[in-house]
């Protein structure tokens, strides 16, 4: 099968290249025309690293009719890329957030939906068996009802390695939009697709690096967010851990039931110590691939032409709490959010 990404402008593209360039069922190509001459973390240059091929640009790519396109360019080119995908008849894997703009975000839903091809966004933390294991908990009744929902996304700060996740245009807003996301994946699928009625957001820049004269965006957040059946939920979405920091980033989730407490944490360490050549704590993650999980789940989609979840309504209704808690921002009160 044919499989086309576009963009290597996000940092999860290489990841991408790397988990799918070796397998014997696909035909992976790659484009990213809107790199910078001469950067070596992107372009013709790091796919020959990687040892990909490599078109000249998205029409060239989309000419070859691919099964499958993955976009990872920057979030606010997302709308463009995947309006062209569909147009190929190509089933697509988005980069989160789904857009920058809810209107960006329906109107990619719909180009998909004529088209007739399949729209996932990339929350590859719900395949977590870990996860599945906490919805279980949930289901069977072992918490009770859930009463709160307290989550966690840090990472560094991203805009360190690529300087557009800190472009208030490009990335859409700073670490709200980048680390709000996924949290509120996970939100929806633990409460069924139950949308917040209000999103209440505190940030600072503290966390900022120091680029003078250049546009900044929050680095450090918390969101609160009332549910209709009562629930309360916060989500701690920084870019809080520093350069020396053992990992890049972390994800985790405390619920409070009625019955029990449970916690899941995405990147558990498996062992932990000092390294003595770099004078710095060593951190050894557990080695569940969450994004080859997420890349199975979208080409057995594509290869079947089954609907591919998470789908893009999923990308839209998470994409709405990040915009309600910007407006929040704004006012300084809690935003009302409306159905997707």
């Amino acid at each position: 099968m044919k499989v086309a990404l576009l963009s290597f402008a996000h940092l999860h593209a290489a990841t991408y290249i790397q988990l799918l360039r070796d397998r014997s069922d696909i035909d992976l190509v790659v484009t990213d025309p809107d790199a910078e001459p001469g950067d070596p973390t992107r372009g013709k240059a790091l796919a020959d690293e990687l040892g990909v091929s490599y078109r000249s640009g998205y029409e060239e790519v989309l000419s070859e009719r691919p099964r499958a396109v993955i976009v990872t360019s920057e979030n606010a080119r997302h709308r463009t890329l995947v309006e062209q995908a569909a147009a190929a008849g190509a089933h697509i894997l988005c980069e989160k957030p789904l857009a920058t703009t809810e209107s960006d975000a329906r109107a990619m839903i719909d180009a998909c939906e004529q088209a007739g091809v399949s729209l996932m966004t990339a929350y590859p933390v719900r395949f977590h068996p870990a996860f599945a294991a906490l919805r279980h908990t949930l289901a069977d009744g072992t918490l009770g009802p859930l009463l709160s929902v307290h989550g966690v996304n840090n990472s560094r700060p991203p805009g360190l390695v690529r300087p557009w996740f800190a472009d208030p245009v490009l990335a859409g807003g700073g670490a709200i939009m980048d680390h709000t996301l996924h949290i509120a994946d996970l939100l929806g699928v633990l409460l069924q697709g139950e949308q917040p009625t209000h999103v209440h957001a505190a940030a600072n820049t503290l966390l900022a690096p120091d680029r003078a004269g250049e546009p900044t965006v929050e680095s450090a957040g918390l969101l609160t967010l009332a549910y209709p059946r009562g629930l309360v939920a916060t989500i701690d979405c920084s870019w809080s851990h520093p350069a020396p920091h053992p990992t890049w980033g972390g994800l985790t989730l405390t619920c409070i039931g009625q019955r029990a407490l449970a916690e899941f944490d995405a990147f558990p360490p498996l062992l932990t110590g000092y390294d003595t050549s770099r004078a710095s704590t060593r951190w050894e993650p557990t080695a569940i691939d969450l994004d080859a999980a997420m890349l199975d789940s979208f080409l057995t989609a594509a290869r079947t032409g089954q609907r591919a979840h998470p789908d893009g309504h999923t990308g839209l209704r998470t994409l709405q709490i990040a915009l309600a808690a910007y407006r929040s921002l704004r006012t300084g009160q809690p935003a009302a959010l409306t159905p997707a």
